[in-house]
C-alpha cells in the first residue's frame, strides 16, 4: 500500500499528542479519522478536544468524526465501533493509544488509581482490539497498532513505579497474544514506542515540566513510523515492537534531528527502551 487515502482509522486518546498526530499524518492522504477520547470540553492543562482534533484533521485533508469514548466502558466502545462502520463503510486501522500513567511506588499508589491504570491501558486495549476485529477482518490490509513498549522484563522498568509497569506492559501482552490469535486472519498486530521522551501533556503536567519538554521529540516521529507500519503488507509485519528511530532508519529515514523540540539540548531516554536497542543517530545536542 502506497498510502492511505480512503482508508478509515479508530484512534484512541486522539484529541491531543501522539494520538493527534498520527491523526494527521494520516489525513494528509485523505484518511478517514475516528477520533475516541475522553475530552469534550476545553481543559486549562489539556490542549484540545475531540471537536478541535477533528477540525484539524478535516483541514489536513481528511474525514473525521469525533466520539466521545471512555475506552473503560465495553458498551461504549461496541457501540463506537460499529458507529464507525456506519459512518465511513468500514475498518482498517485500529490505534490503540489511550493510555493512563502514575509514576509512583506501591506504597504511594492507591489502588484506585491502580484500577484505573489497568482499565484504561490493559483493559481498554483489550476491550477496542476486541470489537474492531469482526471490521478488521474485513479490510484489505487491516492493522492493530498499540503505543506500548518492548517486553524488556527487567527489574529497573517496575521498581519505582511498579502498578504503571504492570499495566502499560500489559498492553504488550495483549500485543503478544493478539499477533499469534489474528495472524490467519491476516490482521496485523504491532507495538510501537519512543526512544526519547516526547513532548506532551503527560511530560508536561507529570513527569518533567518544561525542561523535559524541551529536551523531548515532538510526536510526529511516532505520527512518520506509524504510517510507515500501516502502509506495510498486513501479512508481513507483525508481531514487531517496534522503536521509532531504528525502525525509520530501517525505513530510509536519516533526518531525526527535525523532531526535536530543542536542538541544544540532549534529548531525555524515555522509559522501557532495551539497553541493547541502539539509536540511528546521536542523542546529544546538535552542534553549531
Amino acid at each position: 500500500m502506497t498510502n492511505l487515502s480512503g482508508k478509515t482509522l479508530f484512534i484512541t486518546g486522539a484529541s491531543r499528542g501522539i494520538g493527534k498526530a498520527i491523526a494527521l499524518r494520516a489525513a494528509r492522504d485523505g484518511a478517514n479519522v475516528v477520533v475516541a477520547a475522553k475530552t469534550a470540553e476545553a481543559h486549562p492543562k489539556l490542549e484540545g478536544t475531540i471537536y478541535s482534533a477533528a477540525e484539524e484533521i478535516e483541514a489536513a485533508g481528511g474525514k473525521a468524526l469525533p466520539l466521545l469514548l471512555d475506552v473503560r466502558d465495553d458498551a461504549a466502545v461496541e457501540a463506537a465501533m460499529a458507529k464507525t462502520a456506519e459512518t465511513f463503510g468500514g475498518l482498517d486501522i485500529l490505534v490503540n493509544n489511550a493510555s493512563a500513567i502514575q509514576l509512583t511506588p506501591l506504597a504511594q499508589t492507591d489502588m484506585k488509581r491502580f484500577d484505573l491504570m489497568h482499565q484504561v491501558n490493559t483493559r481498554g486495549t483489550l476491550a477496542c482490539s476486541k470489537h474492531a476485529i469482526p471490521y478488521l477482518a474485513k479490510s484489505d490490509n487491516p492493522h492493530i497498532l498499540t503505543l506500548s513498549p518492548p517486553l524488556d522484563m527487567q527489574e529497573k522498568w517496575f521498581a519505582g513505579f511498579t502498578p504503571y509497569a504492570i499495566a502499560k506492559y500489559g498492553m504488550s501482552l495483549v500485543v503478544l497474544g493478539l499477533a499469534g490469535e489474528l495472524r490467519r486472519q491476516g490482521i496485523a498486530v504491532n507495538a510501537l514506542w519512543p526512544r526519547t521522551t516526547i513532548a506532551t501533556a503527560a511530560i508536561k503536567n507529570i513527569i518533567g515540566g518544561d525542561k523535559m519538554m524541551l529536551q523531548s521529540r515532538t510526536p510526529e516521529i511516532l505520527a512518520d513510523a506509524a504510517y510507515e507500519i500501516f502502509t506495510s503488507p498486513a501479512r508481513e509485519f507483525s508481531g514487531n515492537f517496534v522503536i521509532d528511530d531504528t525502525f525509520l532508519a530501517s525505513r530510509g529515514w536519516t533526518d531525526f534531528d527535525q523532531y526535536r523540540v530543542d536542538p541544544t539540548q540532549a534529548l531525555a531516554p524515555d522509559f522501557f527502551v532495551p539497553d541493547d536497542s541502539k539509536a540511528p543517530c546521536d542523542l546529544g545536542p546538535v552542534k553549531a
